[in-house]
């Protein structure tokens, strides 16, 4: 199974402090905040991990992480143009992940505990298709909202809903099967780019819901995006004193 992560967000929401650099290496109390998105992956069992960049902070990153072994991992890098969404990132991996199921993590989600059960599950079993991380939230208004099914499954996600149906927020952590870049393709072709000029994983995920077994997790322990001086601050806050008590 092949990892993913995506950096290439400009991370306008922590200006000014990304007009010098990118806003994934900036430390989460202790060390760059990839770092911390890289052990989700490899503590959790992926060790073959692509990472998608933009801006101009590509030099630093190569720098800072190499090929990888410092993490006992194999990195690659390929360059996002622009800013045009999720998903369109993660469609131009699909020369490296080719014909393998893959996990794709979002650069600023910060979470506590691996998932390494859950993934070798996912990589076993052609019972599910895509596989969603959901945390319970109390502001789920800022997030993407799931909607469950009695046997587990999604039934449907609604973007930063005014009046939520649950408290169910949507991580950015998504397993898919072999079959993700064919729906990224009908995607591009049906939906096309949303009035944002992005072409939304919510569109992706909502065609497995509706076509396939979508499995939901909800995860325990801390999550957080750490996009914004208050998630970030939360973050740091949070790993300080889980380190302290160690």
């Amino acid at each position: 199974m092949k990892g993913v992560i995506l950096a290439g967000g400009t991370g306008s929401r922590l200006s000014p402090l990304t007009k010098v650099t990118n806003k994934h290496l900036l430390p989460v109390y202790d060390e760059p905040m990839i770092y911390k998105v890289i052990r989700t992956l490899t503590s959790s069992g992926i060790k073959d991990i692509t990472i998608v960049l933009g801006g101009e902070s590509v030099g630093d990153f190569i720098r800072l992480l190499g090929d990888g072994s410092e993490f006992r991992a194999n990195l690659s890098y390929v360059y996002q143009q622009g800013a045009g969404g999720i998903a369109e990132a993660l469609n131009l991996t699909k020369e490296i992940v080719k014909d393998n199921k893959v996990a794709v993590i979002l650069g600023d989600n910060i979470f506590e505990n691996s998932f390494k059960s859950e993934i070798e599950e996912f990589q076993r079993s052609d019972e599910y298709e895509c596989c969603l991380f959901l945390k319970e939230v109390e502001d789920p208004e800022r997030f993407g909202v799931a909607e469950l099914s009695l046997n587990g499954t999604i039934k449907s996600i609604e973007e930063k809903p005014k009046k939520a149906k649950t408290n169910y927020a949507v991580t950015g952590l998504y397993l898919y099967d072999e079959k993700i870049f064919e729906i990224i393709k009908k995607i591009i072709s049906n939906v096309g780019y949303s009035n944002r000029g992005e072409l939304e994983i919510t569109d992706v995920n909502n065609f497995y819901i509706r076509h396939g077994k979508t499995k939901a997790i909800i995860i325990e322990g801390f999550w957080s995006d750490a996009g914004t001086f208050g998630t970030l601050l939360k973050s740091s806050n949070y790993i300080k004193l889980k380190l302290n008590k160690m």
